[in-house]
């Protein structure tokens, strides 16, 4: 006979964990799109987000055309901890800890009312309100929804089936405001387009093709964001790495966007996302084609750092992995297990110089030469940690520069007066904000004026004993000639020179 075990029993205080559920990190739009994973899972076609403002009592609501849920699974739903996270979940569920609904809402809103029909089934109702649970120190849900949630449950009583969840007492999103406060509305209505932002990126794989989700908000259906801009010719997709773990196979597809020379300033700013392009650079892992992670390098050593923006990399995990990816409740954070952490990196460091050459580069296509065939004028020097820009002494303009001149000191200082004052973070910083503002090598130059200067370089390697085949081999490798192959072909040895112009 067993020995009978002592406990005591200690069950969480209702009043002190239900306000302890408010504290996820949820933001409006991370919420949103939590709820919105229930109604893709319950096979809607339509979901529409609304906001009404009305000061203290304004609303949110989440309505789709779904299954709908019965009376007892609607109450089973907004139970907390309403399932395992272990248990075995559907193809097509996006959740996994049983809390989404529950701590998506109570992290904006106070009162939850949640309002469902299945197909030939009358409606139920049940509501969340915070202030009643705390009073009472019980999970009491209750049946009656707040009057001010009538409006929206009757759009979901007149649908064949479907839910609607409603946030009232919006205290994090509106707080005491008054009807007539306009910055309190602006502000609202601005978490409107933030959340549009969001639910474009986070369901782009869902609203569009056979059997697409159209979800509208504000009565405006949510165009996809694709970061990786798969239809534009000039993206790059490197070889796809299937990665097997624990039985499970894991697609990594990487990408590398185009240079923004590439791009009209509409397509980069769309492309950029919604926090930019350094932030949206990294991993992009998915569930069930529901984006997880909008750009991250998921703790591998790397940093977000300019030269690197154009590499996007896309992970798809299938609902029997994703919980050994150290999924969090919100469902905007992964950790990838050890095990697949050197093989990402290696791709991570694949892909990031890939990003790197087109970003040096601008865009064009690089010419078959390695890096030691190239003719650079600016060379790159680090020392104790800091970097510097020295002019290639070695270039043959420059060269010929300091062996034609009469004092070759007088060059030689104006060389060092440019070097030491590049003006880097202007640089940085305009490319970064206004990428499009910067002008290509010779833009808007005659091609008189382009040839009158490589006619210059291309006689210094003349005269450095080069052969007229021999020079141009040599120009071919040299930044910014090698954009004008066509000119080239016209270097003669002996030519007459034109004016180079300003």
């Amino acid at each position: 006979m067993s020995q009978e075990v002592e406990v005591d029993h200690a069950p969480p205080r209702p009043a002190a964990l239900i306000e302890a559920l408010r504290a996820f990190g949820y933001d409006a739009p991370t919420a949103i799109a939590d709820l919105i994973d229930n109604s893709v899972a319950a096979g809607a076609r339509n979901v529409w987000v609304d906001f009404l403002w009305n000061g203290r009592n304004s609303v949110v609501t989440v309505r789709d055309d779904g299954r709908g849920m019965s009376e007892k699974e609607l109450v089973a739903a907004l139970r907390v901890g309403s399932r395992s996270p272990v248990e075995p979940r559907e193809p097509r569920d996006l959740g996994r800890f049983g809390l989404g609904l529950k701590t998506a809402s109570f992290s904006q809103c106070r009162v939850l009312t949640v309002a469902s029909k299945p197909q030939g089934a009358l409606l139920g109702t049940r509501t969340w309100d915070l202030d009643f649970v705390c009073k009472r120190d019980d999970w009491l849900l209750l049946r009656e929804p707040p009057a001010i949630a009538k409006k929206a449950i009757e759009l979901v009583e007149n649908q064949n089936c479907g839910t609607v969840v409603i946030w009232t007492t919006l205290d994090r999103m509106v707080g005491n405001s008054v009807p007539e406060d306009r910055v309190a509305e602006d502000a609202f209505y601005r978490t409107a387009d933030q959340i549009r932002a969001h639910l474009a990126m986070v369901f782009g794989d869902f609203l569009h093709g056979r059997g697409a989700v159209v979800i509208h908000v504000s009565g405006h259906p949510v165009t996809p964001w694709d970061p990786f801009l798969i239809g534009h010719d000039a993206t790059q997709e490197l070889p796809m790495e299937p990665l097997v773990w624990k039985g499970e196979e894991i697609q990594v597809r990487p990408y590398v966007l185009p240079h923004h020379t590439r791009l009209a300033q509409k397509e980069w700013d769309l492309a950029g996302g919604a926090n930019g392009w350094n932030a949206h650079q990294g991993f992009y892992v998915y569930r069930n084609r529901r984006m997880l992670v909008a750009g991250d390098w998921l703790g591998l050593g790397f940093t977000k750092e300019e030269h690197y923006k154009l590499a996007r990399i896309r992970i798809d995990l299938t609902s029997g992995s994703d919980f050994q990816w150290a999924l969090d409740v919100k469902k905007s954070r992964a950790w990838p297990p050890p095990e697949l952490r050197a093989q990402l990196k290696r791709v991570a460091k694949l892909t990031r110089a890939r990003a790197s050459e087109v970003y040096r580069h601008r865009g064009r296509k690089l010419v078959t030469s390695s890096d030691a065939e190239r003719v650079l004028l600016w060379n790159t020097l680090v020392k104790n940690g800091r970097t510097f820009y020295r002019l290639n002494r070695k270039h043959p303009i420059v060269a010929a520069s300091l062996e034609a001149a009469e004092d070759p000191t007088v060059v030689k200082a104006l060389l060092r007066l440019v070097e030491e004052t590049v003006p880097v973070p202007h640089i940085y910083i305009t490319n970064a904000e206004q990428p499009h503002s910067h002008a290509e090598p010779f833009e808007g130059v005659s091609s008189t004026q382009i040839r009158a200067v490589m006619q210059r370089v291309f006689d210094a390697l003349i005269a450095a004993g080069h052969n007229a085949a021999e020079a141009r081999r040599t120009m071919v490798h040299m930044d910014p000639f090698d954009r004008f192959p066509e000119l080239l072909e016209t270097m003669t040895s002996g030519a007459e020179h034109a004016d180079i112009e300003d």
